[in-house]
């Protein structure tokens, strides 16, 4: 479900009652377009003070986008911050990247900023809502050409477990996976999934792997086994840009 008064969004039903009760009255949603520029711009500033050395493997995003106009780019909660703006600046590449948002009201300042960096979004949660979730991921991967990001330990975690969601999306949709991570030379660790926050001046390094096309059919063992192997790979990816630094 879109609707133009909200910007695009998916499952605007969720915007109308969520867990809390609260509802989007004009004096937030004044202080929400306050906020929104200010962290804009604080993240903006943030991506300028470090400085990016590395990025391997290009060549696996530019792979999977000459088989289809859309993937399931997927990495550890903690790597948002770069992995999400090297997504980001790839529109020249045919990218369109999205995020899942929460549908609650406080989950609007991250829409509004996710828009802000051009990116799309869709309205749900992965822990409350997460069949209709699966569904408009679907809909963004098959039908609107958009590459809804996956951080498949979060929200809550636990941290480094590699949960379904994103074999399930891949295995749906016909779309691959693309693994990513990223490492900086020096960082802050914030938070329960110990979230990457680099130091100004840091040194920053990206990988990516091959995309991970998964199999229409399959029986639980596999996917188990699948779910050990995207695991290992996302550890992987991070050793080669811990590497790339030096």
């Amino acid at each position: 479900m879109t609707s133009g008064d909200d910007g695009g969004l998916r499952n605007t039903l969720y915007r109308t009652t969520t867990r809390s009760g609260r509802r989007m009255t004009p004096a937030r949603r004044l202080l929400y377009r306050v906020v929104v520029p200010l962290g804009y711009g604080l993240i903006r500033l943030w991506w300028r003070m470090c400085r990016m050395v590395s990025v391997s493997g290009i060549e696996h995003l530019q792979a999977a986008l000459e088989r289809a106009p859309s993937l399931v780019p997927c990495y550890w909660h903690q790597h948002q911050l770069f992995c999400g703006k090297f997504l980001v600046e790839q529109r020249s590449r045919g990218l369109t990247v999205g995020w899942l948002i929460s549908p609650s009201v406080d989950g609007e300042l991250g829409a509004m900023l996710v828009r802000r960096f051009g990116g799309a979004v869709i309205r749900g949660s992965s822990s409350h809502t997460g069949a209709r979730a699966l569904r408009d991921y679907y809909q963004a991967l098959a039908k609107d050409g958009i590459s809804p990001v996956i951080t498949p330990d979060g929200p809550r975690g636990p941290r480094f477990q590699f949960k379904p969601g994103a074999l399930l999306l891949s295995q749906m949709s016909g779309r691959p996976i693309l693994p990513m991570a990223y490492a900086a030379s020096r960082a802050w660790l914030l938070k329960w999934d110990k979230f990457v926050l680099p130091m100004p001046s840091a040194r920053i390094a990206i990988a990516i792997g091959p995309p991970v096309y998964v199999p229409r059919v399959t029986d639980p063992a596999l996917f188990a086994s699948l779910q050990q192997q995207m695991q290992a790979e996302l550890k992987r990816l991070y050793g080669v840009a811990r590497a790339a630094l030096g």
